[in-house]
């Protein structure tokens, strides 16, 4: 039977995200030339919290916020006894010569963001990439790939699992371990 350990909640989760805007906020100011990209579907549900929250700190209507699928890109799709379904993606800018902010939800093998770089180079080069994840789990990278804004490092062991749920979905936010 898993055992699961509730890691952060509510006021401590909002309190992250506030901290992650704040962040980006000191480097990126009035984000012009920046766009934000969710990956589908873990880092959307952060993406969509980090955009509408940076957008009521700066009191802004609309900051550059894409969406993408990376299901076809990823290096395991032909390998999964279930057949992956896809998301769909939205980006109706070009990312040439700007800065992204590449967002997912939890950084573990570094294989979704290797996929989510592949899947960049359709829409543009751009002048830099940089990560923000919710969780960063240390010790368990499969890629040389690290992030540059984390809300909270984790570090457990492989057999582990770390489950972000969001009030949208499961009805509070929070951030789960299960072993």
């Amino acid at each position: 039977m898993k055992k699961s350990k509730v890691i952060l909640k509510d006021e401590r989760f909002a309190l992250t995200i506030d901290r992650l805007c704040h962040q980006l906020i000191e480097k990126y100011d009035d984000f012009k030339d920046t766009c934000l990209v969710g990956i589908q579907e873990g880092g959307v549900l952060m993406g969509n919290r980090i955009v509408t929250r940076l957008k009521e700190i700066l009191g802004v209507d609309s900051l550059e916020y894409g969406k993408l699928d990376i299901t076809f890109y990823r290096d395991d799709f032909r390998t999964r006894i279930k057949p992956l379904k896809a998301s769909s993606t939205e980006m109706d800018f070009l990312l040439e010569g700007k800065r992204v902010i590449l967002i997912d939800d939890v950084l573990f093998t570094g294989r979704s963001v290797h996929a989510a770089m592949t899947a960049l180079q359709h829409y543009g080069r751009p002048e830099n990439v940089e990560l923000l994840v919710m969780v960063d789990r240390r010790f368990n990278r499969h890629l040389p790939i690290q992030s540059d804004y984390v809300g909270l490092t984790i570090d457990a062991l492989e057999e582990s699992y770390v489950e972000v749920e969001w009030a949208e979905i499961e009805g509070n936010d929070q951030i789960m371990l299960i072993a």
